[in-house]
């Protein structure tokens, strides 16, 4: 059963798109579309809140939350997606842990490009912890761009002097801007979503012109990983981004970091946001997902 509902997931996201170049908006419009069919969870509440001074979306589970918190970094190639497009990823993990969440709504390129959404999710960082919040029970999330933010966000916060969150887990997360991984080449046309021309155009935007060669950019190149805490990162093989995880979880093992590297067969970028029937391999993925959170952010 499994093999086909990745043949079928497969063949939803290669339907024919419009040809060309789209514009921001309809980039925008397309995304909201498509993750408006995915399932969300239906015991998890939502609340629209503000986080160092950007709206979010707080998450809590029906049943009240247990100690735990999820700062969520949503995807969208730091060009489209909100917290709404990705609250299937967030309810779900709601869900599964117990935890609540917040889901930054950042500003995005190319009207606001790096580090206007990186300034964004540590101001969010920062006032959990002036919130009172204590960082051994912060976890750091995100899928895609979200999950290239997860990972810089704790550079930032270190390079500020904040102490860092618990736990970070990341959903086939995008982490280097000079687009240079060999699966760039050799996932080429297995990707049912990205093309390379296709990166490289939304990630120009938020480069705006500058040098990518830079750990906040490119963590899975340039980064120093020494001290961070346990991470997930979490990855199909049918990514063109595939070896941005793969190289970073090398830089954070020899880093002497506590790193998980999964790695699904034949599953698309961000496939967990297949969760609840759809595909199998993404309620398993996010169960992972949640037993590692629930691991690493201590229960009183």
């Amino acid at each position: 059963m499994s093999k086909e509902q990745l043949a079928k997931v497969d063949a939803m996201l290669r339907q024919p798109r419009p040809e060309g170049r789209r514009s921001v908006e309809e980039l925008r419009a397309g995304f909201r579309a498509l993750m408006d069919t995915m399932v969300v969870p239906d015991d998890a509440r939502t609340t629209q809140t503000a986080l160092g001074g950007r709206p979010a979306l707080h998450v809590t589970p029906d049943n009240g939350a247990r100690p735990g918190t999820i700062l969520y970094f949503h995807g969208g190639g730091f060009v489209f997606g909100s917290p709404e497009t990705a609250l299937s990823l967030t309810a779900q993990l709601v869900s599964k842990t117990g935890f609540d969440s917040y889901s930054v709504d950042y500003r995005l390129a190319p009207e606001h490009p790096f580090p206007a959404g990186l300034e964004d999710n540590l101001s969010a960082y920062r006032a959990l912890l002036d919130s009172g919040l204590d960082p051994s029970a912060i976890a750091f999330a995100g899928d895609s761009a979200g999950g290239g933010y997860a990972v810089t966000t704790a550079l930032a916060a270190r390079d500020a002097g904040l102490p860092l969150p618990a736990a970070i887990v990341t959903f086939s997360p995008g982490l280097d801007a000079t687009r240079t991984g060999e699966s760039m080449t050799t996932k080429d046309g297995i990707d049912p979503i990205f093309t390379r021309e296709a990166v490289m155009h939304t990630g120009a935007m938020y480069l705006a012109g500058q040098d990518p060669e830079q750990p906040l950019l490119s963590p899975a190149l340039f980064a120093d990983l020494t001290g961070f805490p346990p991470l997930l990162i979490q990855v199909g093989t049918n990514e063109i981004l595939l070896d941005d995880s793969t190289r970073l979880a090398a830089r954070a093992r020899e880093a002497g970091v506590d790193v998980i590297l999964d790695i699904t067969a034949d599953a698309p970028h961000v496939f967990q946001a297949f969760a609840g029937g759809t595909l199998d391999e993404a309620d398993h993925a996010l169960d992972r997902a949640a037993l590692f959170l629930t691991q690493h952010v201590p229960t009183p």
